[in-house]
This record gives C-alpha cells, structure tokens and sequence, in this order.
C-alpha cells in the first residue's frame, strides 16, 4: 500500500471517520492514558481497541501491533522529553551548568509521569526486529541535544559521542531504579541530587 493511500484511508466507527493520520493520532492517545495509569502491563490491543471504540483489526491495520503502538507512546515521551531538556539549557549558563540543569530535568520528567516512563525501559521488541526509522530519530533528536550541550567541554566527537552514551545510559539506569522504588534501598538522596552528582563528577570542575 502506498503512503499517499494510507494517508487518505478513512476508519469508521462509533465517534465517526478518522483519516489515517487523524486515527493512529487516536490509538496513540488513548494508549498513552493507558499507560499513564498502569503501565506496560495495563495495555492490550482488546482494550485498547475499547477504549477509542474501534475493532482490534483496525488499529492492526492503521498501526500495527501492539509492539508498534507502544513505539509511537514512546516516541511522543521522547518529543516530550526534548522540549523539558531544552527548557533548562540557559543560553546564559556554563556548559557545565547546563549539563547539569539538563541531568536534573531528566530525572524530575520521569518523576512527573513514572508509568508512562516505564514503557521505555521494560517494552522490548521481538528478537531480530529492527526499530523503526521514525522512532530511532526521536531518540537520536533527544541524545543529539545532550551532544549539543556537552560539545563545548568535550570537543572531540568521538570522545563526546561516547560521553553521551555513558551518561544517557546512567541517568536511564538511575531513573528506571527511582521509578522501580529500588533506589530508596541504596540511598535516600533523591533521584535530581545523585543525577547532578553523577554528571558533575563525570565532568570534572569547571575549566578555568
């Protein structure tokens, strides 16, 4: 099926026509509400069908399956993610400074929403299945703005490539044991306090 005909697709069902774009919009949706609430384990793709009033087959064939509707909840989660990271780069502020707002503004994002978090640690895809290109750019766009931020105290960009990996894999490890309830048993500092201790150390003091 072409792209032009997917997008001029019309889904019927109790609350009326949906082009394509207008249904996966839907689907995305309610999935998220979902999630928000329960998590991973809430989602089914009967509920989900229930919940925006459509049959199962037709989020299958607009959407995919569940693996794919749980992609698209992630994807939002990381435009969402990007926009509070760039909140708390200040263009006034230190690189150091802001790689420290912006461990700090990770960390407080998925305290706001831990359920919904949690589809992105815990959701694995089927062995051999690759990602998605749209969902592979929305990671990319939201670990290339910690590039951004660390590019003028690690100018070279291997090293800074690596740096960034390291630390998106830390704070993603620090933020999947606060949301777990695990990191209480290690420590009673809170999740922002050991974010910022993590990236300030890892850093090194400001350059004179």
């Amino acid at each position: 099926m072409t792209g032009g005909r997917r997008g001029t697709e019309r889904h019927a069902g109790p609350r009326g026509e949906l082009d394509r774009e207008g249904f996966v919009a839907l689907v995305v949706a309610a999935a998220e509400a979902i999630a928000r609430e329960e998590g991973l384990r809430g989602l089914g793709m009967r509920r989900l069908a229930a919940a925006v009033g459509y049959a199962p087959n037709s989020i299958y064939h607009a959407v995919g399956d569940l693996d794919q509707v749980v992609l698209r909840v992630n994807a939002r989660t990381f435009a969402r993610l990007h926009g509070a990271l760039t909140r708390a780069i200040g263009p006034e502020a230190t690189a150091r400074e802001n790689a420290l707002g912006v461990a700090e503004a990770y960390l407080a994002f998925v305290a706001e929403a831990p359920r919904l978090w949690s589809l992105v640690p815990e959701h694995a895809m089927p062995t051999g299945d690759p990602f998605p290109d749209w969902y592979e750019e929305a990671l990319s766009r939201t670990t290339g703005l910690v590039d951004t931020v660390l590019a003028p105290l690690l100018p070279d960009p291997a090293e800074r490539g690596r740096a960034v990996a390291v630390l998106w894999a830390s704070l993603h490890g620090l933020a999947s044991l606060s949301i777990s309830g695990k990191l209480a048993v290690l420590t009673p500092e809170p999740p922002g306090a050991l974010a910022r201790m993590l990236v300030g150390r890892f850093l090194g003091p400001d350059p004179a």
